[in-house]
């Protein structure tokens, strides 16, 4: 099975329109589950990927601000999550993770290049997500 992880995780890179990296998270245990690289990063950076990824969708902030949502909205608190997707740009890779339907712990990072179209690599990130899901 993690042969079959590995392979799918490798097919997203090479789909996705100038994708260097793709990466897959429990945010639940902190554990990066997979990764793949066009390139080689230092292991250091691949370590923080994990604990990033989970800042960015449970940070103590970001569960306030669903927990305020949710009192908006008159529901009761539970695992729903708002943030489903998260784009941030950086100097020169555009990075985008995507909260997995299945399993609400488990979110993918793409990375691409910054010259990358924004709305086709968004659309393809997408479209990888049920192959990387069904492959766990």
């Amino acid at each position: 099975m993690a042969n079959n992880f590995e392979d799918t995780l490798q097919q997203a890179v090479a789909s996705i329109p100038e994708c260097v990296a793709a990466g897959y998270v429990d945010l639940s245990s902190g554990m990066l589950l997979g990764i793949r690289t066009v390139d080689s990063h230092p292991h250091e950076v691949m370590e923080l990927l994990a604990a990033a990824t989970a800042d960015l969708f449970q940070g103590s902030n970001v569960t306030i601000i669903e927990g305020m949502f949710k009192k908006a909205r008159g529901l009761t608190a539970d695992t729903h999550h708002y943030f489903q997707e998260i784009i941030v740009n950086s100097d020169n890779l555009i990075h985008i993770f995507i909260r997995a339907k299945s399993n609400q712990d488990h979110v993918a990072c793409f990375v691409c290049r910054k010259s990358a179209n924004l709305g086709m690599a968004l659309t393809k990130s997408r479209g990888a997500m049920p192959g990387i899901e069904a492959a766990l």
